[in-house]
């Protein structure tokens, strides 16, 4: 007993780097997102950004942008604002990391894709963010510090 509880203080002491990366990103989350609810007119500025970005985006979701997106931007822009509020909330107490992770990858792809900046572009911050993201989906990382820690034992999908 005392050995797994020896176990358990050393792999939580372990990863506190990832738990105040996830911390971090939660918070830059949670303050663009509340930036976006709270500023004005999110939809016309995404709707602008997109359209002068339309000719560099990739090729394959080109279609999507404008088949999709631009004629339904204001339901779009409200579920980039309250994913990115939501994403941020969850990663921050550390409750659901994992599926808040996945989620945030999926939303920062689909942002890279939009842009279409090569990968090694030195601008290309939404491959870092997907990179984090993939991290803190593959590694326990609410766990410390966090509420999956005291609900994984009631709730296991929360492991």
């Amino acid at each position: 007993m005392v050995d797994r509880i020896d176990y358990k203080s050393r792999k939580r002491f372990q990863l506190w780097p990832v738990a105040l990366l996830r911390i971090y990103t939660g918070i830059f989350f949670v303050w663009h997102g509340f930036g976006k609810i709270s500023g004005g007119n999110f939809a016309d500025g995404m709707n602008s950004f997109l359209t002068s970005r339309l000719e560099s985006s990739f090729s394959f979701y080109r279609p999507f942008i404008e088949v999709i997106v631009l004629p339904n931007s204001g339901v779009f822009a409200t579920m980039v604002a309250w994913g990115e509020l939501l994403i941020g909330l969850a990663l921050v107490v550390g409750l659901a990391t994992r599926y808040a992770a996945v989620a945030g990858a999926f939303m920062v792809a689909n942002f890279w894709f939009a842009k279409g900046e090569p990968f090694f572009a030195g601008s290309n911050h939404d491959v870092i963010w997907l990179i984090i993201f993939v991290v803190l989906a593959a590694i326990p990382a609410g766990r410390v510090a966090g509420l999956d820690d005291g609900l994984s034992d009631r709730m296991p999908f929360l492991r």
